[in-house]
């Protein structure tokens, strides 16, 4: 009797792996399947990424001013401001409104012009 017991409960327990592997399958599935979608939109993010950085380079040559100049006006590494240049990162939103202001531009207008180098 026991030695049956035991045997039922080794096939529950293969039996609950089974069906967790079989869920975890299904997860991957759709999730690659979702990622495989979403091309056009990382594309799209890339774009507008790399057009705002395109933007805050251009803004910062117009002024004449260095990346270092810039970093210690508002408070930044250099670093930081070479990032947010190749578009490797992006400005916080205080950092944007920094900028923008160190530019003598609106937030609107940088960020417009980060747009119409997009389109």
């Amino acid at each position: 009797m026991a030695f049956s017991v035991s045997i039922l409960f080794f096939g529950v327990v293969w039996l609950a792996l089974l069906a967790l592997v079989v869920y975890l399958v299904v997860l991957l599935i759709r999730a690659l399947r979702k990622y495989l979608r979403s091309g056009e939109v990382r594309q799209e993010n890339r774009t507008a990424v790399e057009s705002l950085a395109k933007a805050l380079k251009g803004h910062r040559e117009r002024c004449r001013m260095t990346q270092e100049f810039v970093a210690e006006s508002i408070g930044v590494s250099r670093q930081a401001v070479s990032k947010w240049e190749t578009g490797a990162a992006d400005p916080s939103t205080a950092n944007l409104l920094a900028l923008a202001k160190l530019y003598g531009v609106s937030p609107e207008e940088l960020l417009r012009s980060a747009q119409s180098e997009d389109a």
